[in-house]
Parts: structure tokens; sequence; C-alpha cells
């Protein structure tokens, strides 16, 4: 079976992007290049193409219910026309897969999950609904999705809506047109650590979207984006990625996502294994470092005079600090900001220091 693709790739392919690739997809992982795509999402605005994302609907009165038990956050809170960061967990408190929950309606709820989990994430949610009067449709295929993100998104974004784009708040999501396509969802959610927005698109009517995008950028100086400079950009906010970062060994609690796991709301999936972890302590955490000298990769080795006490997640060069970041997991005792420690990368060692994060902060 050959690579899938989204509604804009033929725009990519004019635009000579660098194509590969990605669970399954054929995307694209550059236009000009990292070095010249980051900075701009960081300083005006970049327009990426996360149509390989999958959506679920959660449909009926006991939907909320149903995610509540599925889900490790709260869905309990989450109002109308807003939206949350939640993850699927194991029994074990191990991660299926990190999402985000949109609350379209009263009784209405769309779950964007990660590419490579669109299959498995439904299987999972048909296996474990809790109550078989909530209706779970897998919609991937009925929706293209864009990301508009940085300072200059926001007025961008509103000049293409007929909407208030600008009036909601972070993690808002309203109904709407977008360049011309009615029935859009636009959301004020995005991976990359600046303001901005995630675009659903009717796919049928997509696909003139992303030039119109791009044409009526222009005058703020929006640029396509590749998914390396999306990886560089949530690395440098320290956003988990999955298969990376989490994945069905590890637990929220161990990647700092603390935040998003309400043990004491009641009982979810992978709870109980969780208030065990908790009450016995934590053996190992996700941290972030600094490395001099080197680019630590996934897998290399994180050592303490010697011993192996980690492992890298993700590693890269940060474009924006010009310094050479990671995240990984350590074990007990070498979690603490102000540690210092060692990688081996391709056989040499250098030094590492663990950080608190994120390595970058917006400025407005």
């Amino acid at each position: 079976m050959g690579l899938r693709r989204t509604a804009f790739f033929s725009a990519h392919q004019s635009s000579g992007a660098r194509l590969i690739d990605f669970g399954g997809w054929e995307m694209p992982v550059q236009y000009e290049g990292i070095i010249a795509e980051h900075p701009c999402v960081r300083t005006a605005v970049g327009l990426f193409d996360v149509s390989h994302m999958g959506e679920v609907i959660f449909r009926g009165p006991g939907a909320c219910a149903a995610l509540n038990h599925m889900l490790c956050n709260d869905a309990s809170t989450i109002a109308v026309g807003t939206s949350q960061y939640s993850a699927i967990l194991h029994p074990t408190g191990g991660i299926v897969d990190d999402v985000f929950v949109y609350r379209l309606d009263e009784a209405e709820y769309l779950v964007c999950v990660n590419a490579s989990n669109r299959e498995k994430d439904y299987n999972w949610f048909c296996a474990n609904n809790p109550d078989p009067q909530v209706e779970i449709i897998n919609a991937s295929d009925d929706w293209a999705q864009i990301a508009v993100q940085g300072r200059s998104a926001i007025p961008l974004v509103a000049e293409l809506s007929d909407v208030d784009t600008a009036g909601i708040g972070r993690g808002g999501i309203l109904k709407g047109t977008y360049a011309g396509v009615s029935g859009c969802w636009i959301a004020r959610t995005g991976y990359t650590g600046e303001d901005g927005y995630e675009v659903f698109l009717p796919v049928a009517e997509a696909a003139p979207v992303w030039q119109r995008t791009l044409d009526a950028g222009a005058s703020y100086g929006i640029v396509p984006v590749g998914l390396g400079a999306r990886d560089t950009l949530r690395l440098e906010v320290k956003n988990v990625l999955y298969g990376n970062d989490i994945n069905d060994d590890t637990t929220p609690l161990e990647a700092g996502l603390r935040w998003i796991t309400k043990i004491d709301k009641g009982e979810f999936i992978g709870r109980d294994a969780l208030l065990k972890q908790r009450e016995a302590g934590l053996q190992r955490r996700l941290v972030a470092l600094e490395v001099e000298g080197r680019i630590a990769r996934p897998h290399s080795t994180i050592l303490s005079d010697g011993a192996v006490v980690g492992e890298v997640t993700s590693g890269t060069r940060s474009p924006s600090l010009g310094t050479n970041i990671a995240m990984g997991y350590v074990n007990r005792g070498y979690g603490k900001p102000g540690t210092e420690l060692e990688v081996e990368i391709r056989g040499r060692r250098a030094a590492a220091l663990v950080v608190k994060g994120p390595f970058y902060k917006r400025d407005y």
C-alpha cells in the first residue's frame, strides 16, 4: 500500500518541499529548511499541514462520563467552546496516546489524536466505551487540518475568518468560515509554544485554503513550515512527542504530566496503577537537559560518574537559543535542576546539565 497524502499534497510538491514517510503519510519535512522556517514562527507566522492527525467524535448525553472513564484529565471541566489536553492510559498507567479534547456542544466532543495512533486510539475507545449509548465516530478522513502559529497568527486568522477568532481565549474553539470554506472548526491551540490556531477543514473543500492562507499572510511574513521545524519548535518549549518522550511504558507522572492527571477526580482507566506509583514514589522522571558541544539524539545514554542513569528521548540544536537541548528519563535522585550529568553520543561523552525547562518562553 502506498503512502497516504493530505489535501495539500500538490501544494507541497509544487513548492519543492522535501517529502518523507511520516507514519504512513507522505509529508513535508522542510521547505527552505529548519534554520529558515523555525525563526519565522518565533518572530512572524508559519503555516503547517497537520492533516495527518486524527479526529474521533464522541456524541450523546453520556459522552462526558465516557471520556472521563477513558482519559486521565477531568473532562467534566471542559466548557462548550473550550478544550483540554489529556491522555489515554493503559490499566498499567502507561500512555496509549496524548490527545486534545474539544467540546463542540453540550453532548459532542472532538478528540484529536496523533497520526500514528489513529486506528489504535479509535479501536481502544470502542473497546473501552462504558456506555453503549455514546456514539464514537472515526471522522479522521472527513477533516483536513492546518496550524497557523506565531505572533502574527492572530491578525492573519482574523482576516481570513467570519467569526471573532481574536476574541476566543487560549484553548477556545468555534465554528465558522475560514479562507472561504464554511463549516470549519477554528481552535486557539498549537504545539509550537507560540500563540496561534489549528483549523479543522472539511476535507473536500480544503485544498485551496493552503494558498489562500499563504497569499493573505504574505504581508505578515508567513512561510510554510515542515515537520522538521515543528519538532525543534516543540522541543524548545518542552512539549512531549508520542513515540519519543511518552509511550506505552511511561506514565504521565513520570513524564511531568501530573497537571493533566486528575487522580482525585474518581475512577478512570489507569488510576489504580498511578495511585500505587504516587505512593511508592517515582523511580524515574523526564527532565530537560542542556548539552555541551554535541547534539544528543534519542537513545543516547545518560551517565553520572560513569554509571548509566538514564536515556535521551529527544534532542536537537535549538535554533532560537544556539545551544544543544534534550529531554530524557533519569533515575530517581538525578532529576533536580542543576544536577551535572554526561551524555554518551556516538562513543564520546558530552557534559549535560539538568535544567527546569522550558528552554524557550515567548515574550508576548
